[in-house]
C-alpha cells in the first residue's frame, strides 16, 4: 500500500521503546527528531509517526500546514519516493524538512534537480564540551568574569533535580513563565507545557536534569540527554534574572557534567530569534546541524 496520512499515528509516552531502538541503530544528530523533544512539543507542532519497512517517517502539524521528513533508517527509495508524493499534497508552502547531511545528500543523488533550501532558525548550535566547561582562552574572557562575580555575589548551589526538589522546581517554572509572561506568547506558552511535561516524564524520557540555588532559592535549571555517541542534548536551560550570570552558571554545570561522557554538546536552534542568536554564539559553536527544506512546487513537478 502507498503511504498515505492515515497511517500516521500521534507520539504517545508509550512509543518510547520503539523510537529508543530504532535511534540505537540509526542515531540523530538534530534535536528536533528525538523522542523526547516530540513528546513534550506534540501539543505545538503535533508529532505523528508511521513505521515502514524498518523505516521511521515522522511529520509536524502547525497551524494546520504538515511538514515530512525523509525515512529515517535503510535507503529504500521507493519509500522516499512514497514521502515525497505524500509532502506535495500538504498546504505547507516548504513540506518536507531534512535535518540531516546524510539524508540531503541521498535525496540530492536520487533527484538531483531538487532545489534545497537552508533554513538558518532552525541550525543546531553544537559546541566542544570541554570548551563550554572550562571556558578557555581570551575569547570567552568576558564569559568567565561573568560568572567568577555571580560565585561571588550569588552563594550558588548545585543539586540534582529529583522527587527531592520538584515542588521548588515547578515553583521555579511558573516565576519563570510570570517573568517571561508565557501567557500572551503561544510558543512561550507552548515552551511552558513542554517543560513541564519533561519534568513529569524525565525518567521515562530519560532526561537527567540539574538546578542552581542562588541565594537559597532555586534560580536556574537544564535537563539534558545523550544524543548519540558522542554529543549531548540540553533540551531546557532556564534561569531567572535576581541574581545576574546565572546562565552563565547554569551552562557551565552543565557542560562539567556533560563533558565526562560527550565531546559534544548540542544545544539546539536559535529559532530566528535574536537575541537568542547573539547569546549561542557568544560561545562559539564547534559546527552547526544544519536544516533544509524542499519547496511543494518543486515536488509536485516530480508526481
Amino acid at each position: 500500500m502507498v503511504l498515505s496520512h492515515s497511517d500516521f499515528r500521534p507520539v504517545s509516552i508509550s512509543d518510547g521503546e520503539l523510537f529508543s531502538q530504532h535511534y540505537g541503530s540509526h542515531p540523530q544528530v538534530h534535536s528536533d527528531n528525538t523522542f523526547a523533544n516530540m513528546f513534550c512539543w506534540n501539543d505545538y507542532a503535533h508529532y505523528r509517526y508511521a513505521f515502514r519497512d524498518g523505516c521511521m517517517v515522522l511529520s509536524s502539524t502547525i497551524d494546520g500546514r504538515t511538514r515530512y521528513r525523509p525515512p529515517i533508517g535503510p535507503h529504500i527509495s521507493e519509500l522516499l519516493a512514497e514521502v515525497l508524493a505524500l509532502a506535495a499534497k500538504s498546504h505547507e508552502e516548504h513540506p518536507l524538512m531534512i535535518l540531516d547531511p546524510d539524508s540531503r545528500e541521498w535525496i540530492a543523488r536520487l533527484y538531483p534537480d531538487l532545489s534545497f533550501e537552508a533554513d538558518r532558525r532552525y541550525f543546531d548550535y553544537v559546541y566542544l564540551a570541554r570548551d563550554l566547561a572550562e571556558l578557555p582562552g581570551r575569547r570567552y574572557q568576558t564569559i568567565r568574569h561573568q560568572l567568577n562575580k555571580f560565585q561571588k555575589t550569588c552563594q550558588p548551589a548545585v543539586e540534582a533535580i529529583g522527587e527531592q526538589n520538584m515542588d521548588e522546581i515547578r515553583d521555579f517554572l511558573d516565576l519563570w513563565c510570570d517573568w517571561k509572561d508565557c501567557d500572551s506568547d503561544p510558543v512561550l506558552s507552548s515552551e511552558k507545557e513542554a517543560m513541564r511535561r519533561a519534568l513529569d516524564f524525565r525518567q521515562e524520557l530519560g532526561l537527567s536534569g540539574i538546578a542552581i540555588r542562588a541565594e537559597g532559592k532555586i534560580g536556574a535549571i537544564s535537563l539534558f540527554e545523550g544524543l548519540n555517541q558522542d554529543t549531548a542534548l540540553v533540551h531546557f536551560e532556564k534561569g531567572l534574572p535576581d541574581c545576574k550570570g546565572i546562565y552563565r552558571a547554569i551552562n557551565a554545570e552543565t557542560a562539567r557534567i556533560l563533558a565526562r561522557d560527550y565531546t559534544y554538546i548540542n544545544r539546539e536552534s536559535d529559532m530566528g530569534v535574536e537575541g537568542i542568536r547573539e547569546a549561542k554564539m557568544r560561545y562559539h559553536p564547534h559546527h552547526m546541524v544544519q536544516v533544509h527544506l524542499l519547496k511543494r512546487d518543486d515536488l509536485e513537478r516530480l508526481i
